[in-house]
């Protein structure tokens, strides 16, 4: 099959939101490892963005990256009992990849680390004041410092940033000819 033609990017698209999906159930299902599933579910989105994209164009496959984000994130909370357990997804790692992409066309490895910092510094404190006031109002946790579970939920995405471009540049020197040019250790 012609990897350009659109039969082709209509099938992977498909298969790679029902992959996300079962990784999004299976990360509902399986204690200890959500967050890992999470991510791995995360992957198809980048997987979405090198086999779609024209490699001229700035937004090189990210359009059909958004549509099978939207659609994994639809079937998920359609299909996954627990729709509570799929907010990581929706909310941070199904469209990280996108997101990635993006900032790893500025020029600049420091500002593209600063911009990731920034983001996940931010995303993970809107996520830890919506658990508190929303979800946690009931329940007596432990009181640690919110800027100690900033910082370190940020080390940890930086971890996690720095395996996905790992295995994206594994997927592109295993699966695809060409190179990793647009998604750079950083």
């Amino acid at each position: 099959m012609n990897r350009n033609s659109r039969t082709f990017k209509i099938t992977l698209g498909g298969i790679c939101l029902a992959l996300a999906v079962i990784f999004m159930f299976a990360a509902t299902f399986v204690p200890g490892v959500e967050l890992t599933l999470f991510a791995i579910s995360s992957l198809f989105t980048a997987v979405v963005i090198i086999e779609t994209g024209n490699p001229k164009s700035f937004h090189c496959g990210t359009a059909g990256a958004a549509l099978m984000f939207a659609g994994a994130s639809i079937l998920g909370l359609v299909l996954i009992p627990n729709k509570v357990a799929i907010v990581p997804y929706v909310v941070l790692f199904g469209y990280y990849p996108i997101l990635k992409f993006y900032i790893e066309k500025i020029k600049s490895g420091i500002m593209q680390v600063v911009c990731k910092t920034i983001y996940f510094a931010a995303v993970l404190s809107l996520g830890l004041l919506a658990f508190k006031s929303v979800i946690a109002q009931s329940i007596n946790l432990p009181d640690y410092p919110v800027a100690l579970l900033i910082v370190a939920g940020t080390l940890v995405m930086l971890l996690y940033d720095f395996v996905l471009t790992f295995l994206i540049n594994w997927y592109i020197r295993r699966f695809k000819t060409g190179d990793a040019s647009s998604f750079k250790l950083s």
